[in-house]
């Protein structure tokens, strides 16, 4: 395995998105285990975008507008949903003083579905892994297997390690209600932010 390879996937899994914004907003709201399971549940759904790469299918996206465009937007929709239901402080994103567990069922579903509907997802396994693996080597799939493990393990570690700093610091900011109102609009704004840069991205 390569050094570049790593260092591709630390940059790709730590730069800001939708997961670690998630995961953000579960330790936030809800302490490290709820913020080890939207880690879990993120890297769970890389897994379809993986399989996709993977199995040629992430090809049909790739080619297809129609079939990009239905689930580009199926995304999109996502995550404004996922800015309402934060303002109105509702679901597995709310940030609150409350600390009854949510089910984790709610957390892990709304993890998953935040990545499996990302369709970058699979065209970024579908360009990135064939750099890494050589096209006469007879182990490739194996090889990829591996890669795709090694990726989705950094993407757990990194989210987990995003989310428990989250929670360590949740208690100052839980008995504030002007902060944690700050926090709602932000985490809003971010997924707003997002779908609008997703609605605008092109195969």
């Amino acid at each position: 395995m390569s050094i570049e390879f790593l260092i591709t996937t630390f940059i790709v899994v730590a730069s800001p998105g939708t997961g670690v914004i998630y995961t953000l907003a579960a330790g936030l709201s809800r302490g490290a285990r709820a913020s080890v399971l939207a880690a879990f549940a993120c890297t769970m759904g890389i897994i379809p975008h993986m399989a996709a790469a993977i199995t040629g299918l992430a090809a049909l996206l790739h080619a297809s507008a129609l079939a990009f465009d239905v689930i580009k937007y199926l995304g999109v929709a996502y995550l404004l949903y996922l800015a309402w239901a934060t303002l109105r402080e509702h679901g597995a994103l709310s940030v609150e003083a409350d600390t009854t567990p949510r089910s984790a069922r709610q957390v892990i579903v709304t993890g998953i579905l935040i990545n499996i509907l990302n369709p970058k997802l699979s065209i970024f396994f579908f360009t990135f892994l064939p750099q890494f693996v050589s096209t006469t080597d007879p182990n490739a799939l194996p090889r990829m297997l591996g890669l795709s493990g090694v990726f989705m393990l950094m993407t757990f570690v990194v989210f987990a390690i995003y989310g428990v700093f989250a929670a360590a610091v949740r208690q100052p900011i839980v008995g504030r209600p002007k902060v944690l109102t700050w926090m709602r609009r932000s985490f809003a704004a971010a997924f707003v932010a997002l779908g609008a840069k997703l609605a605008f991205t092109d195969r």
